[in-house]
């Protein structure tokens, strides 16, 4: 009777639960590769300065990282479904995105539309309904997208809508500064938030408070 030592019953024993489950797994059907359903984006500006205190210094923009407002969300993509009334609910605040709470990040005083937002980092959800659409500013900035606290409104402002020629497949927000003077090549400190998803563009102005 031949005796194997302990450390090669232990190998063969490892071998034998390996071919095992990988027997398992062809066994299984394979789901076909495909891409997801939403990605992740993100837009943003910066300023040329940073504010520290009351003051703006030019140079703790190369230091420390320029002053600067950001957008992140997740992106879903139409894929063939419904837009308004489907994906995006009537009368009902949508998280804005996919998966977690879209989140606004600002290191600056805001107005966006008619509401005044402190600089800090907030969540952002919409609300559709047949009168139009309101962008709401809430301070849950961590949570995730479906957890929608009305107690924790900032506040909200009317955004202005439009039908376009042209869908867009995947929802796309974009911060676009004004520039009064494109010589100089410099932007004021305001623009227009601007929502595109389907055949509909949303927008709001917004503005840093000096």
């Amino acid at each position: 009777m031949i005796t194997l030592p302990r450390c090669a019953l232990t190998a063969l024993s490892l071998a034998c639960l390996a071919v095992s489950r990988d027997a398992a797994a062809q066994a299984q059907p394979q789901s076909p590769l495909a891409f997801a359903a939403s990605s992740f984006a993100s837009t943003e500006v910066h300023l040329n300065s940073r504010r520290i205190g009351g003051e703006w210094y030019a140079e703790d923009a190369s230091l420390t990282g320029p002053s600067r407002i950001a957008i992140v969300y997740g992106q879903p993509h139409a894929r063939g479904r419904k837009i308004e009334g489907g994906l995006v609910p009537l009368d009902t605040v949508w998280r804005f995105g996919a998966n977690s709470a879209t989140t606004l990040h600002t290191d600056v005083d805001l107005t966006l539309g008619t509401l005044a937002v402190p600089r800090g980092d907030y969540a952002l959800f919409l609300l559709y309904s047949r009168t139009g659409w309101q962008l709401i500013v809430n301070t849950a900035s961590a949570a995730w997208g479906t957890d929608y606290d009305a107690k924790r409104d900032v506040g909200r402002t009317v955004l202005s809508a439009r039908t376009r020629s042209e869908p867009e497949e995947s929802l796309t927000i974009y911060l676009v500064p004004e520039a009064t003077r494109p010589r100089t090549g410099l932007a004021d400190l305001r623009g227009r938030l601007r929502i595109v998803w389907g055949t509909t563009e949303l927008s709001t102005t917004w503005s840093v408070a000096r």
